[in-house]
C-alpha cells in the first residue's frame, strides 16, 4: 500500500455493551473495519489480558483483578512447550505459519467473534480490515511478575512475550484473511508516550526497536500492513526505524510533533509508508468539532509537516484518517461521534483532493 488516500480505521477499544453494534458501526463508518475490544465486559477484556492467552506462567486473580506472571517456580517445562509451538509455527525455513497455539478465544474476546460472525454474514471479502494487537513494549512494561516488578526486566519472559504478541498477531492476520483482501495489523504501544523518562530511563532505544521489529516481521510474514499507535508524544523515528509501515499518532493534541523528524519522515513517506492522522479527539473535545474544525486542524498540521520540505502532495497522498485514541473510555454517544467524524473527514479530503 503505497497511498493511503485519506482511508478512515480506528484504534480498537469501543464503549459498547453490544458486540453486534460496536460491528455495526466500525462495517458502516469506516473503509478498513476494526474488530472491536470491548473493555466493559471484564477483566479478561482489558488491554494487556486480553493478548496473554497462551502464554505461560500468566496468573489471572480475578479476587484483585489484575494478571502477573508467576516466575517463582521450575518454569522449564512451560518455556520448552511454548517455544516448541512457536518453532513449529515459525521457522522461517520448516515452520508452518499455523499460530493458533495462540488463538484468543470468546472468553477473552467476544468483539473478534462477533465481527467475524457479521463479515461471514455480509458474505463475499470486504476490500480492507484491520486487526491489533498490544504491543510488547506496553505489554512487557505495564505486567508484572509476583514481586511487582515490571517482565521487561526479565529477558527470558520479555522474549515469550514479544513472540507470542508476534503469534497473536499473525492467528488474527490469518483469520481476517478470510474476509477481506487486505488486513492491517496496528501493534498498539501507548507506554511509548513515556519512553525517555525518568520512570524508563533504563529501557534502551535499541531494545524496543528490536522488540518492534520482530512483531512487524510476524505482521508481514503473513502479507499484511503493519501499523504502531501511539496515543501521546513520542520519539517517532523509533517507529520508523523498526520498519512499520503505518505511524499513528495524535494529531489533535500532538500533530505538529511528528515534523520533529523530517528527514525520517520523509524517507518513511518515499519508501512508499504511511502516515495515520489521528485527528478526530477521543475525549470531551470531540462534542465541539465538526467536520470542518477537524479538516482545518487536519491541513494545519499537514502543512507544518510540508513546511520541512516534504512534498504536500506526498502526504496526502499517504495519510489515513483515525481517532486519536481508542473509544473504549468514552460514553457510546460520544463514541458515535467520533466514528461518525472519521465517516465525514475521510469523506471530505478524498472529495478535496480528488480521490
Amino acid at each position: 500500500m503505497s497511498e493511503g488516500k485519506f482511508l478512515g480505521t480506528a484504534i480498537g477499544s469501543m464503549p459498547y455493551a453490544d458486540p453486534k453494534y460496536a460491528c455495526e458501526v466500525s462495517l458502516a463508518k469506516l473503509d478498513c473495519p476494526i474488530w472491536p475490544q470491548l473493555s466493559h465486559f471484564g477483566l479478561y477484556e482489558q488491554m494487556e489480558i486480553q493478548y496473554s492467552e497462551g502464554m505461560p506462567c500468566v496468573v489471572i486473580d480475578e479476587e484483585k483483578g489484575r494478571m502477573y506472571f508467576d516466575t517463582s517456580g521450575d518454569y522449564s517445562d512451560a518455556f520448552a512447550e511454548f517455544y516448541e509451538e512457536y518453532m513449529v509455527a515459525m521457522d522461517e525455513d520448516e515452520g508452518t505459519g499455523d499460530c493458533s497455539a495462540m488463538a484468543i478465544s470468546e472468553k477473552y474476546s467476544k468483539g473478534f467473534y462477533a465481527m467475524e460472525a457479521a463479515l461471514k454474514e455480509k458474505g463475499g471479502k470486504i476490500p480492507w480490515a484491520k486487526v491489533q494487537t498490544t504491543g510488547p513494549c506496553s505489554f512487557a512494561l505495564t505486567i508484572v511478575d509476583e514481586n511487582k516488578r515490571a517482565m521487561w526486566y526479565n529477558e527470558e519472559f520479555r522474549d515469550v512475550i514479544i513472540k507470542g504478541l508476534a503469534m497473536k498477531c499473525r492467528w488474527q492476520i490469518q483469520e481476517y484473511k478470510k474476509y477481506a483482501d487486505n488486513i492491517i495489523c496496528f501493534i498498539d504501544e501507548p507506554i511509548l508516550s513515556a519512553f525517555g523518562s525518568s520512570t524508563y530511563v533504563s529501557v534502551s532505544r535499541d531494545e524496543v526497536v528490536v522488540a518492534l521489529e520482530e512483531t512487524i516481521a510476524a505482521v508481514h510474514a503473513d502479507g499484511a500492513l503493519a501499523g504502531i499507535h501511539c496515543c501521546g508524544n513520542t520519539e517517532w523515528s523509533i517507529l520508523i526505524d523498526a520498519g512499520v509501515d503505518i505511524v499513528n499518532f495524535d494529531a489533535f493534541e500532538f500533530g505538529e510533533t511528528i515534523a520533529m523528524y523530517p528527514e525520517k519522515v520523509k524517507a518513511h513517506l518515499e519508501g512508499g509508508k504511511l502516515l495515520a492522522w489521528g485527528v478526530v479527539p477521543t475525549s470531551t473535545e470531540v462534542r465541539e468539532q465538526n467536520v470542518d474544525s477537524l479538516e482545518v486542524q487536519l491541513e494545519k498540521v499537514m502543512d507544518v509537516l510540508a513546511a520541512t520540505g516534504i512534498d504536500k502532495d506526498l502526504i496526502v497522498k499517504q495519510a489515513i484518517i483515525t481517532p486519536s485514541c481508542g473509544t473504549g473510555s468514552m460514553a457510546e454517544a460520544d463514541a458515535d461521534k467520533v466514528f461518525e467524524m472519521v465517516s465525514e473527514l475521510s469523506k471530505r479530503m478524498k472529495e478535496k483532493y480528488g480521490f
